[in-house]
């Protein structure tokens, strides 16, 4: 890429890699990166998993979307395939439990890949090891999702289309000058038309630094745990129908959580060890697999918008400067069909046929 981009991308990790990519298919595209290293935070600490039915309608829409798209792409992109099966089982062991498996499988009515329902003794058949379950629901459609895998091939693919990427550009300043943006950081500045604000954590941050306001996202850390155990035959991804664990075989180990949400500051996540233990407490209470220390443990920041939905195009009042943010929990899942969907609403072309969802209905202007 010669001169100045059409489009200047901040953030390096699925969000930034992955619309930068789409972009590049129609125009110039600078992607930066504030650390010295890509896929640093969110993206290289993500549980990694592609589950039809998980989150709002609007992902629902997106994940459904992706199913093809991943498929596509490692074509595309000359990559081993980025998901493999996962069978994914949800159990209700208490009041708790049932009445928020009810409301998730309201949701997934409409899903044609997503969970159907189990009695008490089909989940526990399902998950073997499973104790004192009262009912549940599979997926059987779910898969692992190789996330890094996927981050590294959307990079080689956008310089592949000419784009340029650059590392240890935190931003410092961003400002309109004439009909571009500006953006400084301590690599260089640049000037480009169209600013697409992909910076996960950081994205209101960096629409501050525009001048633009914020989307009201949250950063919440997420915390993930390996423990060494001796796993039962074909057990599958577990998930507490109230959200307070899931887990999930890692090998010979087992990769596990608590479900926390806690609100954070953007930043480099660390895991609390409150919520270690608590993960260990409630998988072994559900699974009663022995399990008694840690391997490894880390966290990662998920953001949201407060309706839960992406947050993707530009504030009317400030055209150029676009959101890419909000992705969750669900940022790998709907990664192909998300970043479809930005490319066309940041190059005003046409959304594809197969991207269910609106622009409207991501609009930073619906919060």
């Amino acid at each position: 890429m010669d001169g100045s981009p059409d489009v200047i991308v901040i953030g390096g990790g699925i969000a930034g890699a992955s619309v930068a990519y789409e972009i590049a298919a129609h125009r110039s595209v600078l992607l930066l990166e504030a650390e010295s290293s890509l896929a640093v935070h969110s993206t290289g600490r993500s549980a990694a998993t592609y589950i039809p039915g998980h989150g709002t309608a609007v992902f629902r829409a997106l994940i459904r979307a992706s199913a093809p798209r991943f498929a596509a792409l490692a074509e595309e992109l000359e990559a081993p395939p980025f998901l493999r099966p996962l069978t994914v089982v949800w159990a209700a062991s208490d009041e708790d439990g049932e009445r928020a498996l009810r409301q998730l499988l309201t949701e997934w009515a409409t899903e044609p890949d997503g969970p159907h329902a189990l009695t008490g003794a089909e989940t526990a058949k399902a998950c073997p090891g499973l104790r004192d379950v009262r009912t549940g629901a599979i997926t059987e459609s779910a898969a692992d999702a190789d996330a890094i895998g996927l981050h590294g091939a959307y990079v080689r693919g956008l310089r592949r289309r000419g784009g340029r990427v650059v590392q240890g550009a935190r931003v410092t300043a961003i400002a309109r000058t004439g009909d571009a943006w500006r953006v400084e950081t301590p690599a260089g500045t640049w000037t480009a038309p169209d600013v697409v604000d992909a910076a996960g954590s950081w994205a209101d941050i960096v629409a501050a630094f525009a001048g633009v306001p914020k989307a009201g996202l949250t950063p919440y850390r997420r915390t993930i745990a390996i423990s060494p155990c001796t796993l039962p035959a074909g057990m599958p991804m577990l998930i507490d129908a109230a959200e307070r664990f899931y887990c999930k075989p890692e090998g010979e180990t087992l990769l596990l959580s608590p479900g926390d949400e806690t609100p954070a500051e953007p930043g480099d996540a660390r895991p609390d060890e409150l919520d270690v233990a608590l993960a260990l407490e409630r998988v072994e209470e559900a699974l009663h697999l022995g399990l008694r220390s840690v391997r490894t443990s880390w966290a990662g920041l998920r953001t949201f918008a407060p309706d839960r939905d992406p947050v993707v195009g530009p504030r009317p009042e400030f055209p150029g400067f676009h959101f890419f943010a909000g992705q969750g929990g669900s940022g790998i899942e709907s990664a192909p069909a998300l970043a479809a969907l930005g490319a066309a609403v940041v190059t005003d072309t046409q959304v594809p046929a197969d991207v269910a969802v609106r622009p409207e209905q991501v609009s930073p202007s619906r919060l």
